[in-house]
């Protein structure tokens, strides 16, 4: 089974990021695999060790990108394929990755492409149903759990909370959600095995791409939430708290 990996690198959230004039500061910005496509990463991981294989990782970027590739790679990943797009892009949406991922893709046998449900950075969840669009081949997104008899899948994805069964056939694109599993930590071995495995850099005059890859979207602006005031604690007797609550929700609050 050869199963391909979409994976991003995003910012680390849980570390302080900077804006000056709505854009991020890279410079001095911690940088890590979205989570969600640790989850996607580690299920690939897992089918192959059920099924047999091989797991390829595939990430758009420049050279930084490297180590997080390394990163998948060290976790079990066979192979790493770095679509170089530093010096030829000004400026990249879901719509110029998804044509360039697809463009890379098609010239593979692939039989399951699976990817985060979402970056933690732009969070449109498109990438992937627009690859699976652009190579005509059917996309579940949110799993919670897949299993693979011979060419038929079975999947569970989530729905805002509930579940839904669903049956597909490879080849097939699917979207890691949150509870698909837990991601397994490069080991020590698995990182010095990184070290030799194969890892590809593409340029993009390497891809048979005829679409325009122009950005069809541009980021206006990007700025922190107003930060929220402190609570009100309301004192004294139950009906009094009423007329209070009351009386803040008709003058502060402006709902009534």
């Amino acid at each position: 089974m050869n199963i391909f990996v979409l994976m991003k690198r995003t910012f680390d959230t849980e570390e302080k990021i900077s804006l000056d004039g709505g854009e991020i500061i890279e410079d001095g910005a911690e940088f890590i695999i979205n989570p969600y496509d640790e989850y996607a990463i580690e299920e690939a991981i897992s089918l192959k060790e059920k099924h047999g294989g091989e797991v390829t990782v595939v990430t758009l970027g420049n050279e930084d990108s490297q180590k997080e590739l390394r990163t998948a790679l060290a976790m079990g990943c066979d192979k790493a394929v770095l679509i170089n797009t530093e010096d030829e892009m000004e400026s990249e949406d879901e719509y110029t990755t998804s044509i360039i991922l697809a463009s890379y893709l098609k010239e593979q046998q692939c039989d399951l492409i699976i990817g985060g449900n979402v970056a933690i950075d732009g969070g449109s969840g498109q990438v992937c149903p627009r690859v699976a669009e652009l190579l005509n081949i059917a996309c579940v997104t949110t799993i919670t759990s897949i299993e693979i008899h011979g060419n038929d899948v079975e999947l569970i994805r989530d729905v805002e909370g509930d579940e839904e069964k669903i049956q597909a056939a490879l080849p097939l694109v699917v979207t890691a959600q949150q509870g698909l599993n837990e991601p397994r930590y490069p080991s020590l071995p698995g990182i010095m095995k990184a070290k030799k495995k194969p890892l590809e850099e593409i340029e993009l005059d390497d891809l048979e791409i005829e679409e325009e890859i122009e950005a069809k979207t541009k980021v206006v602006e990007r700025f922190l939430p107003p930060e929220k005031e402190g609570g009100k604690i309301l004192q004294g007797e139950s009906h009094d708290q009423v007329k209070e609550l009351v009386h803040l929700l008709y003058s502060e609050a402006k709902v009534l």
